[in-house]
């Protein structure tokens, strides 16, 4: 794992299991289980596994993948939802970003 992020949460479809880096425990509990079940339907309906994570300069990156042998994952539909959730949830995000930037990264500016 790249030593310049940090991992937010993901969720796995082979699994069937959702992981909130500790870090994170501060957020709110509704933004906490919006994280998860965003997490487990994105994986419930495309399969694959997901990565929501914080880049070096705090941006919040949504990144999938699946075993080379899986007939089932939809790498065009997984293009496609994390596209929509993007802007679906560009609000949170932004504010996960913000949260990161003054929580985390410690910066005030």
């Amino acid at each position: 794992m790249d030593q310049d992020m940090t991992v937010l949460c993901s969720a796995s479809g082979y699994t069937k299991k959702y992981y909130l880096n500790p870090v994170f425990q501060g957020l709110p509990e509704r933004v906490r289980q919006e994280l998860q079940i965003m997490c487990v339907l994105f994986t419930e309906e495309v399969g694959g596994v997901i990565l929501l994570f914080f880049d070096k300069p705090g941006n919040l990156v949504i990144t999938t993948e699946a075993q080379e042998d899986d007939p089932a994952y939809d790498e065009i539909g997984s293009h496609l939802l994390v596209k929509r959730i993007r802007k679906e949830q560009a609000e949170l995000f932004n504010q996960l970003e913000q949260y990161y930037s003054l929580f985390i990264l410690g910066k005030t500016d």
